[in-house]
């Protein structure tokens, strides 16, 4: 999928779309898979990882709602992924088949570095 089609995509959404954008245009990088799933099994495993972080105090940005439009959806949708340069965001994607309408949109922060555990090995 070409970089302007994605930009075109993501545009009027939610903040979180917004804030996917804003990455893409910041030279974020970006990856749209081939293939398509079920969105039943989608929200069953963003429902997991919305709880997760939720217990873990994980920054996320539209997750509940992802997982909310991906349980209303009955038709399969395709995966992308944009990351931030700085590669502090990830974004997940959820396009229809085509990959023509974004069904959803959700970011989390990853930890920096430096927040790892140490290395008990």
């Amino acid at each position: 999928m070409e970089r302007e089609q994605l930009e075109r995509l993501l545009r009027g959404g939610d903040d979180t779309s917004s804030a996917a954008l804003a990455a893409l245009r910041a030279d974020a990088s970006y990856v749209v898979w081939d293939g398509t799933t079920s969105p039943k099994s989608l929200a069953a495993v963003y429902g997991h990882r919305l709880r997760h972080t939720l217990r873990r105090g994980i920054e996320t940005s539209g997750l509940a709602r992802a997982v909310e439009r991906l349980d209303l959806c009955s038709q399969p949708v395709r995966l992308g992924q944009i990351r931030t340069a700085d590669g502090s965001w990830i974004y997940v994607l959820f396009l229809d088949a085509d990959g023509n309408t974004l069904v959803a949109c959700t970011g989390v922060r990853q930890s920096p570095p430096d927040s790892a555990p140490p290395d008990t090995c």
